[in-house]
């Protein structure tokens, strides 16, 4: 059996509507086809597109945090590195 729905989907635009390396909207992280026939489309649809879009935002939310997260390791390393040379002069 089928649910009625009461309310339309929201469209996940937030206003920013450019497109990212991949082919996906910065802001909402559409594609051009979903972007373009987000009118046209089913409710049921919708509620994939949005599913969608909220992985390909967790997905590229992950993928930045781990560009910019700099091992300790590596700065100790450094620390032990300039402390050494320091020593030189």
């Amino acid at each position: 059996m089928r649910q009625i729905e009461l309310f339309t989907v929201p469209s996940p635009c937030i206003g920013v509507c450019q497109s990212g390396p991949k082919g996906y909207c910065t802001g909402c992280f559409r594609s051009r086809e979903e972007r373009v026939n987000w009118l046209k489309i089913d409710d049921n649809t919708k509620k994939i597109i949005n599913d969608a879009c909220m992985r390909r935002k967790q997905s590229y939310t992950r993928r930045i945090q781990a560009k910019t997260a700099a091992p300790t390791h590596d700065i100790e390393t450094i620390k032990s590195a300039s402390g050494s040379q320091s020593e030189l002069f």
